[in-house]
């Protein structure tokens, strides 16, 4: 398993508490733990790159279910 892997499953796993704790907000996770939260996507990953390297931290922004950690991606190119 992926170390973001492991981040996005730590943050599912306890997510109602992070919720409780965070909701509105972006939190970093690295190493399963929160190691801040902050209130865009911006300034948490530019407060985490001070101390972690790209790649070893999830940045995730703080809602309850499953459409807080689900993304759906659509493109226009289309294919004939």
């Amino acid at each position: 398993m992926s170390t973001l892997d492991q981040e996005l499953d730590y943050y599912i796993k306890n997510q109602r508490e992070i919720v409780e704790k965070y909701r509105g907000q972006v939190v970093v996770i690295h190493e399963q733990s929160v190691h801040g939260a902050y209130p865009d996507e911006l300034t948490a990953v530019r407060e985490a790159r001070k101390s972690f390297k790209p790649g070893d931290f999830l940045v995730q922004k703080v809602e309850p279910g499953s459409d807080s950690f689900t993304q759906t991606f659509y493109s226009r190119v289309s294919f004939s």
